[in-house]
C-alpha cells in the first residue's frame, strides 16, 4: 500500500504533464510590455545626439528584461508594425490570438515626423484589434498622407508637446476619435524665446532654420516629462 505522502508526490509529478498546452499558457507573461520610439526627419536610429535615442537606451538599461524597447526611423513604420506583431506573438505561430492581443502593453513616442508616425502606427495596430496604452508626440509634424491630430480609439491615453515659433512648428492640438475610450492628457505648449536650449551637436542648418523645433527635441524638461509618462506605465525599475 502506497503511503499518503508518496501518493502526493506521484500526483504532483504527473499533473504537470497532463496538459502541455495549459503549462505553456501558464508560462506566458501576463503582460507584454513594448516601447516604440520614432525619430524625426532623416535621422538614423543610432544617432545618440537625439533625446529619443537617449531615452530608449536608458529604458533598455533600466529594464534589461520584461520590457522590449525599439527605436525606428520614421520612414520604417511598417517595419515597426511587423516588429510589434512579432513581439506579441508569444507562441510564434505566425498569428495573434485574442489573449496575445489582450496582453499587449504598448507605448509609442516620437518627435516631428516621428510623432506623426507614432499616431500612424497606433492606428495600424487598432485596425488589427491591438490596444495601445500611451502615445506621446513631441512637436508633431504631419507626414504627407498622415493625420497626426486624431488619436484612434485603441489608444488609452495620449499627450502632445509642441512649440509655435520658427517656420517649422508642431501640431498644437490633438483630439480623441472616441472620448469614451481615449483620454487626452494634455496639449502642452513650450516656449524658447526667453528660455533657449543648448542644441550643440546638431547640424548648423538645423540650428539656423529650425532652432525652436530642435530646442524642444533637446529640452531636458520635456523629455523628463516624456520619460515620467512612459515609466508610469511600466513596473518599477530594479535598483542598480
Amino acid at each position: 500500500m502506497m503511503c499518503p505522502f508518496r501518493s502526493v508526490l506521484v500526483l504532483l509529478a504527473v499533473l504537470p504533464c497532463a496538459d502541455p498546452a495549459i503549462r505553456a499558457h501558464d508560462l506566458e507573461p501576463a503582460e507584454n510590455r513594448i516601447v516604440i520610439g520614432f525619430l524625426g526627419g532623416m535621422v538614423g536610429r543610432a544617432n545618440a545626439i537625439h533625446q529619443e535615442v537617449k531615452l530608449a537606451d536608458l529604458l533598455r538599461k533600466d529594464y534589461p528584461s520584461g520590457v522590449q524597447v525599439r527605436m525606428f526611423e520614421n520612414r520604417r513604420g511598417r517595419e515597426a508594425r511587423r516588429e510589434v506583431l512579432a513581439l506579441l506573438d508569444s507562441n510564434h505561430d505566425g498569428g495573434l490570438s485574442k489573449a496575445e492581443k489582450d496582453r499587449a502593453r504598448i507605448i509609442i513616442y516620437g518627435h516631428s515626423w516621428g510623432a506623426s508616425e507614432t499616431v500612424t502606427l497606433a492606428r495600424a495596430l487598432g485596425r488589427e484589434g491591438i490596444p495601445v496604452l500611451l502615445t506621446i508626440q513631441v512637436d508633431s509634424v504631419a507626414k504627407p498622407g498622415e493625420n497626426d491630430r486624431l488619436i484612434p480609439a485603441n489608444v488609452a491615453q495620449a499627450a502632445n508637446f509642441y512649440q509655435r515659433d520658427g517656420w517649422l512648428r508642431g501640431e498644437p492640438r490633438i483630439y480623441a476619435d472616441d472620448t469614451s475610450r481615449t483620454r487626452i492628457l494634455g496639449n502642452f505648449r513650450c516656449e524658447y524665446k526667453t528660455h533657449p536650449v543648448n542644441c550643440a551637436g546638431y547640424p548648423w542648418y538645423a540650428r539656423l532654420f529650425m532652432k525652436p523645433h530642435i530646442e524642444i527635441e533637446s529640452d531636458p524638461v520635456v523629455w523628463q516629462r516624456v520619460e515620467s509618462l512612459i515609466r508610469s506605465k511600466l513596473p518599477l525599475a530594479a535598483m542598480h
